[in-house]
């Protein structure tokens, strides 16, 4: 039987304990806040009209989705995170499905 998921070993640091805070649930608020963080900073930089504004935020946005990532990156390697692998019907799937989106895109296609 294939192996349907990617991931690494759990250490003692991924493991929930009980009604204590562990490694896990720390790293795991951490990880949500960095989301939280993106999630504004991605609608104040579409709304900055000040152009040194708006670099400075594109500046924070683009150091928190870089901390996001090595937050993930820390949680995969310590089996916090697993991921599922995609199995070909499922791939052939989805790509009819967003191939099928195109055609209800107008101008798809028609590059001018």
């Amino acid at each position: 039987m294939q192996n349907t998921k990617i991931g690494n070993p759990k250490t003692p640091a991924a493991q929930s304990s009980g009604t204590t805070m562990s490694d896990m649930d720390r790293i795991t608020d951490i990880l949500s806040t960095e989301k939280y963080l993106t999630d504004g900073f991605n609608i104040a930089v579409r709304e900055a009209s000040h152009d040194s504004l708006h670099q400075a935020i594109m500046t924070c946005l683009t150091e928190t989705h870089q901390c996001a990532r090595d937050i993930y990156n820390v949680m995969f390697q310590q089996g916090m995170y697993t991921l599922e692998v995609a199995q070909q019907p499922k791939l052939d799937q989805t790509y009819q499905q967003f191939n099928g989106y195109l055609s209800q895109i107008p101008y798809s296609g028609r590059v001018q």
